[in-house]
């Protein structure tokens, strides 16, 4: 196979999004792009206000947004929020503009990765287990819905998951 121009990483929070498309962009010669950071720099606030301010729904809103906009730039690895798979419009432009990889961890080992992490706005609740135990509900059958190659992160040394992933095209 040849290796493909846009590479999409969908998974839950924690799950290693940034980490590996940094260096799996790097590993590939191609620009590495988060869609939370871009949604920061487009609105010039960060995700928790803005969650703070018009919901998720608003969010949501913004993310599709910018999904149909990164996901037209060439050679890029794209780390998705989390929730990016909700909408189904954005899950139709994955499929269609990119070469999908569904990064997966244990909900043990996703609760330890954000345990401390401020910035999560559905994390921030009396029970981060069971929000996060739904939230895994919910989105991991969209995620096996539209990926190409599924990956697990947790446990393991980031350098030979990304290993892994170059060696599948």
């Amino acid at each position: 196979m040849a290796k493909p121009d846009r590479i999409i990483l969908v998974g839950p929070m924690g799950v290693g999004k940034t980490t590996i498309g940094r260096r799996l962009a790097a590993a590939l010669d191609k620009t590495f792009v988060d869609s939370d950071r871009e949604i920061e720099k487009c609105t010039g606030v960060d995700i928790p206000l803005i969650f703070e301010l018009e919901g998720e729904a608003g969010f949501r809103r913004r993310e599709s947004k910018i999904m149909d906009e990164l996901t037209q730039r060439p050679g890029i690895v794209l780390a998705t929020g989390g929730g990016a798979v909700l909408d189904p419009r954005n899950r139709q432009i994955f499929r269609q503009r990119g070469f999908v990889i569904y990064l997966y961890a244990s909900l043990e080992q996703l609760l330890q990765r954000t345990a401390r992490d401020k910035k999560r706005p559905l994390l921030q609740t009396q029970n981060p287990r069971a929000r996060l135990q739904d939230i895994l509900v919910k989105r991991e059958p969209l995620y096996n819905e539209i990926a190409d190659l599924k990956v697990k992160t947790g446990g393991r040394n980031m350098r030979k998951v990304v290993r892994e992933i170059v060696s599948s095209f």
